[in-house]
């Protein structure tokens, strides 16, 4: 792959990993988070739903707003909106708070509820503090599905166009120094070569610099599953199909199923095939791909396997 966003998204210092439930971006962001940390960088991964999907990607029980050490170089934490509140107003408000916050808390949930945008902001200020202070070489957010990730990302914007004057605009306005500035933040889409991940990738792709401020800077595609057969192959396999009959008395019953399942694994990497294709030609941006792993191996094991197969995507 030439140089360019695609090959570069692990030299910028914050990375938002998003896509529609189920494509697997927990165990993208775990992957380039374990890259990240192979090549030497300080590396922090935050999971921001906490979910525990990425403390189960690394084999860790629970992960916690306090950050985790998993290996050398990477730490791993959860958000936690207290916790992030009551760091906010330590660092910001100088207010020392010890144990939980209680009733601030719950005036807190009242506020973040009646105004949009309050309680992505804690969150998301985080992460920019830690990047603004370079407390880590780089940090990996397991961010929100595609369906949310604009009010998640989009918060300072619009809280500071609310905001003409004042404290509030001027945390704003640190955070969207990090965020809009394309060699500190990127966004990685991820998909699966399927009809409504692609579709909402690509509808993402319409909505998030122009709402947020925030570009999209790589595609991955995740679980692409290999071209099986040459065109050659392919005809032999249609052959054989045909003469599946006389196949089952000479092997035995299981050569039929064996030919059904080699056509119906061709046909769906076909149909993926198309829609990659679709991607392609409506976007842009450089496409990371990831194979179908076929394997029973879960948690660290899947993380490193992936983390193998972007590691020669990024080269």
């Amino acid at each position: 792959m030439p140089a360019g966003p695609g090959a570069s998204i692990l030299d910028r210092r914050l990375v938002f990993v998003t896509g529609k439930g189920g494509v697997g971006k927990t165990s993208i962001a775990g992957a380039l988070a374990h890259i990240a940390a192979r090549s030497g960088k300080r590396t922090l991964v935050c999971e921001m739903d906490a979910k525990g999907a990425l403390a189960d990607a690394f084999d860790v029980g629970t992960l916690g707003f306090e950050p985790r050490q998993l290996e050398p170089n990477l730490f791993a934490m959860t958000m936690d909106t207290e916790d992030a509140l009551r760091e906010y107003l330590r660092l910001f408000a100088k207010v020392p708070f010890i144990g939980r916050i209680g009733p601030l808390a719950r005036t807190f949930d009242f506020l973040a509820d009646a105004a949009p945008g309050v309680r992505e902001i804690l969150v998301v200020g985080k992460l920019c503090y830690e990047v603004r202070e370079r407390h880590y070489d780089i940090v990996i957010v397991d961010a929100e599905a595609t369906g949310h990730i604009i009010s998640q990302i989009g918060a300072p914007k619009v809280i500071r166009e609310m905001a003409q004057m004042g404290l509030v605009r001027e945390q704003t306005d640190w955070m969207i120094e990090v965020l809009h500035d394309p060699s500190i933040t990127g966004v990685a889409v991820v998909t699966t070569p399927e009809e409504m991940p692609v579709t909402e990738t690509l509808a993402l792709l319409d909505r998030l610099e122009p709402e947020t401020g925030v570009a999209p800077s790589v595609l991955v595609a995740n679980r692409v599953l290999p071209n099986l057969f040459t065109t050659r192959q392919r005809d032999v396999v249609e052959r054989l199909a045909e003469a599946a009959p006389l196949i089952v008395d000479e092997v035995g019953r299981g050569a039929a199923a064996v030919l059904d399942a080699a056509r119906i694994t061709d046909a769906r990497r076909g149909v993926g095939a198309g829609h990659l294709d679709r991607l392609r030609a409506e976007s842009d941006l450089p496409i990371l791909i990831v194979p179908e792993l076929f394997t029973r191996a879960t948690g660290r094991r899947v993380v490193a396997l992936i983390g193998e197969a972007l590691a020669e995507e990024l080269d």
